[in-house]
C-alpha cells in the first residue's frame, strides 16, 4: 500500500526529501489530466507534505487511471473499500 520510508512515522510528521521523492515518482500516470491534478498537488503542498497525507496519496495512486480521474473529476464517490481521512483529506486537496 504505502511505502516502506512510512512505516513507524506519526501521520502528523513532515514527509522527508527521500519519502518524497519516491511518493512522486510513484505518482506519474498514463493519463496526462491526471498527471495535471497531481503536479498541480505536489507544487502547492510537497514542502509541508505529512507522512498522512503521503499514505492517503499512495492509497489514491493504487487506483486505475479512469477510476483516479472520476474522482477527481467528482463522477463518483470515494468508495468505501478505500475510503480513509488520509485518502479523503488528500482528495479534497487534489480538486482544490
Amino acid at each position: 500500500m504505502g511505502d516502506e520510508l512510512l512505516e513507524g512515522l506519526d501521520r502528523q510528521d513532515l514527509l522527508s526529501e527521500r519519502a518524497l521523492s519516491k511518493l512522486r515518482w510513484r505518482c506519474r500516470r498514463g493519463l496526462l489530466e491526471n498527471d495535471l491534478f497531481i503536479e498541480r498537488f505536489f507544487n502547492r503542498h510537497a514542502r509541508e507534505m505529512t507522512v498522512g497525507q503521503a499514505r492517503g496519496m499512495y492509497v489514491l495512486m493504487d487506483l486505475s487511471d479512469n477510476d483516479l480521474m472520476d474522482l477527481l473529476m467528482k463522477r463518483k464517490p470515494l468508495s468505501s473499500e478505500i475510503e480513509s481521512e488520509e485518502a479523503s483529506e488528500v482528495l479534497t486537496m487534489l480538486m482544490a
